[in-house]
C-alpha cells in the first residue's frame, strides 16, 4: 500500500467517523465541533486529488466561516436548553426509502467502478492551473446553475429580511 492509498483510507475513515459522531451527539455544540475535523480531512482528500484551490476554500470557508456561523447560531438559540417533547416516527418510511436509494446508488457505482466501460478518448482543454479550471468550468459549463444558486441565495436574504421586519412589527416599504 502506497502513501497515497494510506492517506486516502485515513482521511475516509476519519471523515466517516466524525460525520457519524456529528449526527449522533445530543449536545449541538459537540456536534458542531465534530464537523471541524470532518471538514479538514475533506480538504485533505481534495489535496490528494490535486485540487489545491478547493482544499484551501474548504479550510477557509467551511472550517473557518461556516463553523463560526454554526457555533454562533447554536449559542444564540441556546439549543442545549431546548427539549423535544415527543419523538414521532412519521418520517421513518421516507428515511428507509432514502436509505435504500443510497444503498442502490452505492452498489451501482461500485459495479461501474469494478467493470468500467471503454471510454472514448477526449482531449481535455489545457489550463494553467486548478483555479483557472474551476473558473472556466464555472463560467462556461455551469453558468446557469451558478446564476440560479445566486438567485436562490438572494431570495433567501430578502425572505430573512421580511421575516425579521414582521417579527419586530416594522412596516414593509
Amino acid at each position: 500500500m502506497g502513501l497515497q492509498s494510506f492517506l486516502f483510507y485515513y482521511f475516509a475513515i476519519v471523515i466517516i467517523a466524525t460525520a457519524a459522531l456529528t449526527v449522533s451527539r445530543r449536545n449541538p455544540i459537540h456536534s458542531v465541533m465534530f464537523l471541524v475535523p470532518c471538514f479538514i480531512h475533506t480538504a485533505g482528500l481534495f489535496l490528494l486529488l490535486g485540487a489545491e484551490f478547493l482544499a484551501a476554500i474548504q479550510v477557509l470557508v467551511y472550517t473557518g466561516a461556516i463553523m463560526v456561523l454554526y457555533l454562533f447560531v447554536v449559542f444564540l438559540l441556546d439549543l442545549p436548553s431546548f427539549r423535544i417533547k415527543k419523538i414521532t416516527h412519521q418520517q421513518t418510511p421516507l428515511a428507509v426509502l432514502a436509505g435504500l436509494v443510497l444503498v442502490v446508488q452505492i452498489i451501482v457505482l461500485t459495479v461501474v467502478a469494478v467493470f468500467p466501460r471503454p471510454a472514448a478518448e477526449v482531449k481535455a482543454p489545457y489550463f494553467l492551473g486548478n483555479t483557472e479550471a474551476v473558473g472556466a468550468s464555472l463560467y462556461t459549463t455551469f453558468l446557469f446553475p451558478f446564476e440560479l444558486a445566486s438567485l436562490v441565495l438572494l431570495v433567501a436574504i430578502f425572505g430573512a429580511v421580511v421575516l425579521a421586519r414582521r417579527e419586530r412589527g416594522e412596516e414593509l416599504p
